[in-house]
């Protein structure tokens, strides 16, 4: 009889709160086997119902949503899950950054951002 180490370390959480289905299709495609649990929700709202029910380790937070503005929803977040990760990512409003990271933003991506930079933000914020 062998013994066959079975990984039990769960995955990850990571939340990607945007509104536009192929930049979460992009997102979900650059992290594949990276060994997180990748989840979508498109308003503020629905982001709050997730938090909710169980905070991710880490969001990837759009500024520009249906509902309000990213920047609005960091200081919610810190407030209330102050353990989740907030990666701001904003392809509009690069005058965002000092905004973002003074609401308490742990990192600031402009779009478009390649694998790498997303890869490494990620690993960086989660050890």
């Amino acid at each position: 009889m062998t013994n066959t180490a079975i990984d039990n370390t769960p995955k990850q959480k990571l939340l990607i709160v945007e509104d536009e289905g192929e930049m979460c299709l992009l997102i979900n495609l650059l992290l594949d086997g990276k060994g997180m649990e990748i989840e979508h929700v498109p308003t503020i709202t629905e982001a709050v119902e997730y938090f909710q029910q169980q905070p991710p380790a880490i969001v990837l937070l759009d500024n520009r949503l249906p509902d309000g503005f990213g920047l609005d929803f960091i200081s919610y977040l810190k407030e209330k899950y102050p353990a989740t990760k907030i990666i701001m990512i904003s392809g509009m409003d690069a005058a965002a950054k000092d905004i973002a990271l003074e609401n308490g933003a742990d990192l600031f991506l402009e779009k478009p951002f390649n694998k790498s930079t997303l890869c490494q933000s990620i690993m960086e914020l989660l050890n």
